[in-house]
């Protein structure tokens, strides 16, 4: 059985979330990528999309890294090794492959 989690339950977990990825500049997206399949930009983008169109995907961008993208990537994002490359790509295509997407 699925347990359902309240709408005002999400809408703080997400707010936490949010909050902690903010602090936590030392968590490269490429990692996280590699290692959830997921990371900042993935967050925003559903963002946008939960909003049909309300939010756009640099807004949406803004409202998750607190500030504007290329202003945290300037200040932050370090460049990506090919082993952490290789990692999201393989993190990528199980997404997919989870997804039915294959």
């Amino acid at each position: 059985m699925t347990v359902e989690i309240d709408d005002r339950l999400a809408a703080a977990a997400f707010r936490r979330l949010v909050e902690h990825l903010r602090l936590r500049t030392d968590a490269q997206n490429v990692d996280l990528m590699g290692l959830a399949g997921f990371c900042r930009n993935c967050l925003a983008d559903w963002v946008s999309e939960a909003s049909e169109g309300a939010v756009d995907r640099d807004q949406a961008r803004e409202a998750i890294y607190g500030m504007p993208q290329s202003e945290w990537k300037a200040k932050h994002q370090a460049p990506a090794s090919p082993e952490q490359l290789a990692r999201m790509d393989a993190s990528v295509a199980l997404n997919k492959k989870l997804r039915g997407q294959d």
